[in-house]
């Protein structure tokens, strides 16, 4: 396979034969712009719908953080590394009050071993099991809505009282409707690419709105 025919898909737009430079420039400027413009417009429309639930997720949250529990964040792939910014943004907040919180995916050894040893589905699930009590917080983040780990991951901590929040993609898929998700916040895109750039602002107006009820200086 050349490298054109693996990098096509990503420009299908541009000839494999250009050799006018400012027209190929102008090609991929053009096509940033409408891409940026498309991530903005979904990220507003995003922030409009979710706005009355992201407010519910955020003051439940804060009775949780305000009790001394604790938020556990975890995801796969791009949603992986969304979760270690989550619970980076909680723990070492840029202002505002620092709040308690660990990324299921930071410790490569842990990952590693239970998929090895039991297998992917409880990666997340057995790492709960070992660190979270009733009053900490599960947020999962599935651009599918359907990744087994993560649905694995909210049965048992609905199991063991924490509260459960889910970040989700399309139309939510089963995180939408598990009855083992308390909130789920969704963002009615069909293009991975733009629905995790939305779901990071969500995480970070979630943070926001979190830092409001626990009484952050503004």
């Amino acid at each position: 396979m050349s490298s054109d025919e693996r990098t096509g898909f990503l420009y299908p737009f541009i000839d494999a034969d250009e050799r006018d430079s400012g027209a190929l420039l102008a090609d991929l400027a053009a096509s940033a712009e409408a891409k940026a413009s498309a991530s903005s417009a979904l990220q507003t429309a995003t922030i409009e719908r979710e706005g009355d639930a992201l407010r519910a997720v955020a003051g439940a949250m804060a009775q949780r953080f305000t009790a001394g529990g604790r938020l556990f964040s975890f995801g796969n792939g791009g949603s992986a590394t969304d979760a270690l910014t989550v619970a980076a943004l909680f723990n070492r907040p840029p202002e505002g009050v620092a709040l308690p919180a660990r990324s299921l995916v930071e410790d490569q050894a842990v990952l590693t071993a239970l998929a090895n040893d039991i297998g992917f589905e409880v990666v997340f699930s057995r790492q709960l099991i070992a660190h979270a009590a009733p009053h900490d917080i599960a947020l999962g983040i599935s651009t599918s809505g359907t990744s087994r780990n993560v649905l694995v991951a909210f049965a048992e901590a609905k199991a063991r009282g924490l509260l459960t929040v889910g970040l989700a993609g399309y139309d939510g898929g089963e995180l939408a409707t598990s009855d083992t998700v308390d909130h789920c916040l969704v963002v009615r895109s069909d293009s991975v690419h733009r629905t995790q750039e939305s779901q990071a602002v969500l995480a970070f107006e979630l943070w926001r709105a979190v830092q409001v009820h626990v009484g952050a200086p503004s």
